[in-house]
């Protein structure tokens, strides 16, 4: 960081992924938290000129609040390691892994850790055909959020229609039933569990809409299931390389117990809305909001 008394920050927001929205939500309520924290804050929406506008405005360091393609999948962190501009969250390989379901995958089965059945099919195919016996679940290889996801229950109702917008190349897994679980790892601290209900699957309203999902945390389960959750999301974080914070997210089905917990992806830039659950797992186990944007901005470098 420069010599000022009030680090300069630049808060990267919206750019031009399917994610743009809970961007645009999460960037401005840190460059809010930021700014009472003593920040000096700029917000920067990412866009082509992104470069010459970090130049410009010369920051000590980057908050990265973009989500998806671009901005969590490496692309904007190794802009920043060529500017040397410290910045927040996880660097060029593990944003690139993670979110790359079926690399990321890869890197959870060589660690150990239970995952489901997947395969990667051309989009055409699997419009055409069951490429895998149901229930499965369709999704994009490297989009977060919910975006694009498609449940298939039963053969009677064909193949999935996928929308035109659908990369050519899809990710096909069987489906994990069971209650939807989730870990944020701040560091090398996990931090707690969170039971997420929902009246159906956990898609991009659900994250995001108020009201689209309710929280327990944290979550009532076994020990066993707790203490696993936290294990598991610590070991993802460090099989991926991750830095900063990130959030593990899992499916219990419930009667097979140890065994039915499998892990279904690893976020990078989990979400930092008012309904976002890693600021409030944070809360949970005493760390405020703006404690959190805090100690991302103080945990900023390069080479990460």
């Amino acid at each position: 960081m420069s010599s000022r008394t009030s680090p300069k920050v630049a808060v990267l927001l919206g750019g031009p992924s399917a994610e743009r929205e809970v961007s645009l939500s999460s960037g401005r309520e840190c460059a809010a938290a930021l700014r009472g924290e003593g920040f000096e804050v700029v917000e920067l929406d990412a866009g082509p000129d992104l470069a010459a506008r970090l130049v410009e405005v010369a920051p000590d360091v980057v908050f990265n609040a973009l989500h998806g393609r671009w901005g969590e999948d490496g692309c904007v962190q190794g802009m920043l390691e060529w500017l040397r501009i410290p910045y927040t969250h996880s660097g060029v390989l593990a944003s690139a892994l993670a979110l790359d379901k079926q690399r990321s995958k890869e890197a959870y089965t060589a660690a150990g850790l239970p995952v489901v059945e997947s395969l990667l099919a051309c989009a055409a195919e699997v419009r055409a055909r069951h490429v895998m016996e149901p229930p499965y679940v369709v999704k994009p290889n490297n989009e977060g959020s919910s975006v694009g996801v498609y449940i298939v229950h039963d053969v009677a109702n064909g193949p999935p229609k996928l929308d035109e917008a659908m990369p050519e190349v899809v990710m096909v897994e069987a489906f994990a039933p069971g209650r939807e679980l989730t870990t944020t790892v701040m560091g090398d601290r996990p931090l707690t569990v969170t039971d997420i209900l929902t009246d159906g699957w956990y898609d991009y309203d659900a994250k995001y809409k108020p009201g689209g999902s309710r929280h327990v945390v944290p979550a009532e389960l076994p020990v066993e299931i707790f203490d696993a959750c936290m294990d598991y999301a610590l070991r993802a974080h460090e099989a991926l390389g991750c830095r900063g914070i990130s959030r593990t997210d899992f499916r219990w089905d419930e009667p097979r117990g140890l065994d039915g917990l499998i892990l279904l992806e690893t976020n990078t830039q989990p979400g930092m809305t008012p309904t976002s659950l890693s600021p409030e797992q944070a809360a949970s186990v005493g760390i405020s909001f703006g404690a959190l944007c805090r100690w991302l901005v103080e945990d900023a470098s390069c080479n990460r």
